[in-house]
């Protein structure tokens, strides 16, 4: 029933920035917890960052000090900013919702997804 419309994402040289976008539609957004996973090709989805409704988030090590992930509960749409892409960022990404307070790194754990956006950074 619940719906998450992604968008934002593109091509980007190493050293840029993108913005992914996620709009939720059919849940109560404010008492979800929203996370962002990416799987590059062959490899396993893997957990990226997450924010709770309360503003409290996580992230992969990897990415904690170039990415930021924000919310605006009155646009129901949640936000993963990029900064400082490397190529191996390079990654279909996938938004997710997980309708509780406790935020989980493992993707079985969230119940609705988004489309999947390709983020490409060329060397």
């Amino acid at each position: 029933q619940g719906q998450l419309v992604e968008s934002g994402g593109g091509l980007v040289q190493a050293g840029g920035s993108l913005r992914l976008s996620c709009a939720a539609s059919g849940l109560n957004f404010r008492r979800y917890t929203m996370g962002w996973f990416r799987q590059a090709p062959g490899k396993e989805r893997e957990f990226v960052a997450a924010i709770k409704w309360s503003g409290i988030t996580d992230y992969l090590d990897s990415v904690k000090d170039r990415f930021t992930i924000s919310r605006d509960d009155a646009k129901n749409t949640v936000y993963l900013q990029m900064n400082s892409l490397k190529p191996e960022d390079t990654a279909v990404y996938y938004c997710a919702a997980r309708n509780s307070i406790v935020i989980m790194t493992k993707w079985t754990e969230y119940s609705y997804w988004g489309q999947g956006s390709q983020v490409t950074v060329s060397s």
